[in-house]
């Protein structure tokens, strides 16, 4: 696969589509048994309160994936992506009801790197209950 997008084509600014991502209790219990992180605070929720937590947490791993997700399917290959990086602000906090949590993803084109390359910077936002959850979350894109 190669990526879809044409680096002609993109400019500084250009935005990426927008996503929302919902994610319950159960969501968490299949992300730990697919990456063996089984750490309480991501399923039990008397755990998480004893330990200042305000109830379960997604993985921050879990939540740094779902986030380039909007990249990925912009770019229309997972490969394109060449970097990925963020800082963990705030944990995602899942309840144990119907609706659980949303991380809503949001991105854009900051920068034209490499002609030669045709790489660009695209910076995300990923937020959950009005909060940011991912600090300088950058993606180095390889496009076609």
């Amino acid at each position: 696969m190669t990526a879809k997008i044409s680096y002609d084509d993109v400019e500084v600014g250009t935005e990426l589509p927008a996503q929302s991502f919902p994610v319950s209790r159960a969501t968490l219990v299949r992300y730990a048994g697919a990456s063996g992180d089984f750490n309480p605070i991501h399923w039990n929720e008397k755990f998480a309160k004893e330990v200042g937590l305000p109830d379960v947490i997604a993985h921050g791993m879990f939540t740094m994936a779902e986030a380039i997700r909007v990249v990925t399917d912009w770019a229309g290959d997972p490969a394109a992506v060449a970097e990925y990086g963020v800082r963990f602000t705030k944990p995602v906090v899942v309840p144990n009801d119907e609706t659980g949590a949303l991380i809503e993803v949001s991105a854009k084109v900051a920068a034209k790197l490499d002609d030669e390359a045709r790489t660009v910077r695209v910076d995300l936002t990923a937020t959950s209950a009005g909060q940011k959850v991912l600090g300088m979350s950058r993606a180095v894109v390889r496009l076609a």
